[in-house]
């Protein structure tokens, strides 16, 4: 696997400690949590409907559009592309699919 999603992260971090005119990203940041939260709804939803559309490319677009609103959001809240990719890592270790529940799951 490439380094591109450690690329854009980089990127994030850079625009948001030098905030650059005419940038989208700079916008995002400027606007705050609520317009980068609003932006990360829309692309879920928009990738939601090109997955069920069933043409590949505007999935990959709306994945990536996603995943680019995604990382604003991490880069915003201080959350480091490392936290992210050690869960991962972790989650990639389990062996089966099911959840296990605390007693308290299955009462809600």
């Amino acid at each position: 696997m490439n380094d591109t999603l450690a690329k854009l992260y980089g990127v994030v971090l850079d625009r948001k400690a030098n905030p650059q005119e005419g940038s989208y990203t700079c916008y995002l940041f400027e606007k705050g949590l609520d317009k980068i939260l609003k932006k990360v709804g829309e692309e879920c939803s928009e990738t939601i409907i090109a997955a069920k559309n069933g043409v590949q490319s505007d999935t990959v677009g709306e994945i990536s559009d996603l995943v680019y609103h995604l990382v604003v959001m991490m880069v915003q809240q201080g959350i480091p592309l490392e936290a992210v990719m050690d869960e991962l890592d972790k989650r990639s270790l389990k062996i089966g699919n099911l959840k296990q529940f605390h007693q308290s799951d299955h009462n809600t």
